[in-house]
Parts: structure tokens; C-alpha cells; sequence
């Protein structure tokens, strides 16, 4: 069997909703400094808003069989733990297809920037990120509601 995009020309436009969630384990004193905003490459929460809107806009680029879709809304929020920060995104279009995928890489994306915006503070001795772990990435809601065509 050959690798395909699915054909969804026969299905109904309709608004297409999904939430994503995702969480980077990070040092406590990172976290701290990303409180303070003392990190030296600026705020990683800023720039990871911003990561995941343009994530969630590359999915198609980066997943091949992914549909390009016209997104109409894409919202990164974030919550400060002691030791993480997680990542939520939810991704709005009025679509054949969902954009769970969408919202998933919006996450993957942002949480990767805030890895490389602290892992200056995150390398042991030797260079090594021993307890940096990004996790738990998923999609915790999806919803289709009512068609437009």
C-alpha cells in the first residue's frame, strides 16, 4: 500500500475544535528564574505563545498527509509549577478535517522553545540534560459542531 492524504472533498465543512496539552520538567531553579524573568535569552513563555501559534500554522509542512488548513484561532496558554511548565494550546477552523494535529504541534513546538531558551541552566557538569524531559504530550479535547455548507 502506497502512502496517501486522505480525500475529504465529500465531507461537510463544519467547526472543528481541539485542545492539546504538554509539560517540560524542568529544575526548580529555572523555573524560578523564568518566574523572575531572569532567563538571559528572554521570556521563554513569550516566546513559546508565539512557537506554538506558528507551529500549529507549519503542521502540514512538517506532518506530510496533514491537510493545509485556515486556521482561525490559535491560543497557547501556560501554567508554572514548581518544577514544569505546561503548555496548552487550542487550535479553531471551520474545516473538512480536524486540527488536533495542529494543536498537538502547537505544543511540541512551544515546549521546545522553552527548552532551548533554559538549557543553559539545565546542563549538568558534563553537558547533559539529566532531568530536562518533555511529557505527557496529548490531545485532551476535540469537538466538531455544526455545518457550514
Amino acid at each position: 500500500m502506497s502512502i496517501k492524504q486522505v480525500d475529504v472533498s465529500a465531507k461537510p465543512v463544519q467547526k472543528r475544535e481541539a485542545v492539546a496539552v504538554g509539560r517540560i520538567i524542568l529544575k526548580p531553579s529555572t523555573v524560578e528564574l523564568i518566574r523572575k524573568k531572569a532567563v538571559e535569552k528572554g521570556d521563554p513563555l513569550q516566546l513559546a505563545r508565539v512557537a506554538g501559534i506558528l507551529g500549529a500554522k507549519h503542521t502540514p509542512t512538517l506532518l506530510p498527509l496533514c491537510h493545509p488548513l485556515k486556521l482561525e484561532h490559535v491560543e497557547i496558554s501556560e501554567e508554572v509549577g514548581e518544577n514544569y511548565i505546561e503548555v496548552r494550546s487550542k487550535v479553531v477552523a471551520y474545516e473538512k478535517t480536524g486540527v488536533e494535529m495542529e494543536a498537538l504541534t502547537a505544543v511540541a513546538t512551544a515546549l521546545l522553545n522553552i527548552w532551548d531558551v533554559v538549557k543553559q541552566y539545565e546542563k549538568d557538569e558534563y553537558g547533559q540534560y539529566p532531568t530536562t524531559v518533555i511529557t505527557d504530550i496529548r490531545v485532551v479535547s476535540k469537538v466538531k459542531t455544526g455545518e457550514t455548507t
